[in-house]
């Protein structure tokens, strides 16, 4: 949920123009890839846990111990990897948020704020 949050918040109002550029710019101090990787990670998290709960779905009828072993194994080594890559999201938002000018942001405020709360919430439910 938390991943959807982050993924919401940066592509509904991530992005902004000022009124007399039509251009569109990221919220994070126009920090493109501040927003990409939020989107990414967002993205990629979410689409992963879809993955992991159709393997806890079917693992009482995997027989096989082996392919039991490693589907935890990769649950296991997934979760840590996505962990640190929330904490590396969690930082990079925050440091471009910090150096985002008070000017550059009209509406995609609250949105900034709530992609890097759910970012550092991330962090522990993963």
């Amino acid at each position: 949920v938390f991943a959807l949050i982050v993924f919401a918040c940066l592509v509904g109002d991530g992005y902004m123009s000022r009124p007399e550029d039509p251009e569109l710019f990221c919220v994070f101090n126009r920090n493109e890839d501040a927003c990409r990787y939020g989107i990414g990670i967002g993205v990629l998290a979410f689409l992963a846990c879809i993955f992991f709960f159709m393997v806890d779905v079917y693992f009482p009828q995997i027989s096989n111990t082996a392919d039991r072993k490693y589907l935890v194994l990769a649950d296991l080594g997934f979760s840590g990897l996505w962990t640190f890559l929330w904490f590396i999201g969690f930082c990079f938002l925050t440091n471009q948020w910090s150096w985002t000018r008070a000017e550059d942001v009209y509406i995609g405020a609250d949105s900034a704020r709530a992609a890097i709360t759910f970012s550092f919430f991330s962090i522990f439910s993963w």
